[in-house]
């Protein structure tokens, strides 16, 4: 089936519409964190075991729910999920105690393993192979607008009116997101579903399984400082709120504008590439951290991480579908699996470190597990120019 430009350029402003209300609620507790924590009469590390808890749910679901869904019209089932990823955020704000809180923005998470992945293999199918990589990059710029626009207002949110408005606002929002794809995507996209031997196959396909631990590392290595910034700004550097939305902002516009470099050049660069350059980037801030010991100077130090961060997910996504696209929406969905493996890793190991020596190894941990990453991306590289058959 053809889709028309038209349609095309629909449904991605649509499709990144839709990543960034996903993006919104799973960034949430990030800059919620201190008040869950207050009102919840938790510490930060038990509050920050939240994304440990969805992320482990997640990362279980993504595959298994591509599976499940692989037969779905992707217009119906990119809006039931994006429903329900809403529904659930304004049921979690009445929730009483951290335990039902927990349980159901669990549930509520569900949306996001199958809406991120199939959102991208869904623009996939419509969008011609020349400019394929692109168009993937493009609907996960959503993930960039929530980190400049979105986590910034929740960051505030919650720090001035508490936890449980910033799970409204991303449950209202969603719900908007969802209407919109519904009026956006034509009916009839539906990517060709997998056999359980093809299944198989990515599972045991070395390149392709290095490639996915490369997410889980970069993930990993992110969520373990990003989980705990806003405590960290508050407790060891004394921002005020408004000051920790403007450096939430600082961050995320300079991840923005990067991404949409990445969304114009990834065709031209290849997403190997552009993986190889985001990962160096990551690597620079993690080093440089201990230098940030002002709001200024560690504003500064964040520039490369904001630079790379953001392109890193949707330019593996892209490597991944450019690997071998007819397994597309599996790898697509391995990779969203990867990534909240990653956040589950990075929050248990920085709460770890925070509950045991506060705050000051954070960044080491980091560094170690983005060089990991690139050493293995560069590894996947060098044994990855042939083409993966269907």
């Amino acid at each position: 089936m053809s889709f028309t430009p038209a349609q095309v350029a629909r449904a991605r402003w649509a499709l990144l519409g839709g990543n960034f209300a996903i993006a919104c609620g799973v960034m949430a507790p990030s800059g919620a964190l201190n008040d869950i924590a207050r009102s919840m009469a938790v510490t930060v590390p038990v509050a920050g075991q939240m994304g440990t808890v969805g992320a482990v749910v997640l990362a279980l679901g993504a595959p298994l729910l591509a599976a499940w869904v692989a037969g779905f019209d992707r217009r119906r089932l990119l809006v039931f999920w994006l429903v329900w990823f809403g529904l659930g955020h304004l049921a979690s704000a009445l929730m009483p105690n951290f335990v039902s809180l927990v349980l159901l923005r669990t549930l509520a998470l569900l949306g996001a393993a199958v809406f991120t992945p199939q959102a991208g293999a869904a623009i996939g199918v419509m969008t011609p192979a020349a400019s394929r990589s692109g168009a993937i990059a493009f609907v996960f710029l959503g993930w960039s607008f929530a980190s400049v626009i979105g986590l910034p207002i929740t960051a505030y949110v919650a720090e001035t009116f508490g936890w449980r408005a910033t799970f409204a606002f991303v449950g209202v929002l969603s719900l908007l997101a969802a209407a919109a794809v519904w009026r956006a995507l034509p009916d009839g996209v539906r990517p060709p579903p997998m056999s359980a031997a093809s299944w198989r196959s990515v599972f045991t396909h070395p390149l392709l399984m290095t490639v996915v631990a490369v997410t889980t590392l970069a993930g990993a290595s992110q969520f373990t400082l990003y989980l705990y910034l806003a405590p960290y700004l508050r407790q060891v550097l004394g921002l005020t709120p408004a000051e920790m939305a403007a450096m939430f902002f600082w961050f995320g516009g300079i991840g923005l504008a990067a991404s949409l470099v990445v969304t114009r050049q990834i065709d031209r660069l290849g997403p190997t590439r552009m993986v190889t350059v985001t990962l160096s980037l990551m690597a620079c801030t993690y080093a440089l951290w201990p230098l940030g010991g002002s709001g200024w100077l560690l504003a500064l130090v964040m520039v490369p991480w904001a630079l790379g961060g953001f392109g890193s997910q949707s330019s593996q996504h892209a490597r991944l579908s450019a690997l071998a696209p007819a397994w597309a929406p599996a790898l697509m969905a391995l990779n969203s699996a990867a990534i909240y493996v990653g956040q589950a890793i990075g929050a248990a190991v920085g709460g770890a470190l925070i509950a045991t020596s506060g705050y000051t190894l954070l960044s080491w941990a980091a560094l170690i597990m983005v060089g990991i990453a690139l050493a293995a991306s560069l590894w996947a590289a060098r044994r990855g120019s042939v083409q993966v058959a269907a």
